[in-house]
């Protein structure tokens, strides 16, 4: 797989691609900012650029018949090495898709496909997704594509997997995480707006909503759950292979096998 081509996809409404930051325009920075400002408070220009020169790929969702960007993810890796294992994570930083395409799969899929390929390159490695969530919208992906993810109310968090989530939390967080709570907290936060994610009584009827807010309650305010998945394909739900493409795929196949 070539790291640096653009992986383009159409799926519904929106078209989406994989590329390198360095590779986007003026106007594409300035409508990604645009976006992210109408959802998160106290997001400055300043703070998305520098977020947007570390990562090494971003996901851009471009409306189908317009062209105009209408959801964006950022994308990293980090290597920690925890219990002599070689640890690789990748690491979502700012997401967001306009609440008129929410339902929209292009952004999971495109994800999906390029960090398990991405994974495949370096079999000597465990790879992990690592992310961190201030709304239940983005905690709510965990249990709707893999079977097993941590924290959960499902069960403890095992302490081999708490070692892995403290070793990538100080990595990139070291003034902000505090190991004791499982949170990070940024002295200047960007929480999402009012009326974006709103938790109703509705939606604490679902125990993964409501341990969320156990876990955060301060999520509100900007505070991060920090959270991690195994990226395997046993730990696929049946979404999560539809989401590779990969139903009715037997256990252990693998992509160009």
């Amino acid at each position: 797989m070539n790291l640096n081509s653009v992986i383009t996809s159409t799926l519904g409404r929106l078209t989406g691609r994989v590329q390198r930051p360095q590779e986007l325009t003026s106007s594409e920075h300035t409508q990604m900012y645009a976006l992210l400002a109408d959802y998160f408070v106290n997001v400055t220009r300043p703070h998305f650029e520098a977020d947007l020169a570390e990562k090494e790929w971003v996901i851009l969702l471009a409306d189908t018949a317009t062209g105009q960007i209408q959801g964006f993810s950022t994308l990293m890796r980090l290597a920690v090495t925890v219990d002599e294992q070689i640890i690789v994570a990748f690491f979502s930083g700012d997401t967001i898709i306009h609440r008129d395409y929410w339902g929209e799969v292009e952004l999971p899929r495109l994800w999906g496909r390029h960090v398990f390929s991405l994974a495949e390159t370096m079999p000597e490695a465990r790879f992990y997704w690592f992310l961190i969530s201030s709304g239940y919208k983005t905690y709510r992906f965990l249990p709707v594509f893999f079977r097993e993810f941590y924290p959960t109310y499902l069960c403890p968090t095992p302490p081999a997997v708490k070692r892995i989530i403290d070793a990538l939390a100080r990595t990139k967080f070291p003034a902000e995480y505090d190991p004791e709570r499982g949170i990070i907290r940024f002295t200047e936060s960007a929480p999402l707006r009012p009326g974006v994610a709103e938790v109703t009584a509705r939606r604490l009827k679902d125990p993964h909503v409501a341990f969320f807010v156990a876990a955060n309650p301060g999520h509100a305010h900007g505070d991060q759950l920090p959270c991690l998945v195994e990226l395997t394909r046993t730990n696929l739900t049946a979404a999560g292979r539809r989401m590779l493409g990969e139903e009715g795929r037997p256990e252990g196949w693998k992509a160009g096998s």
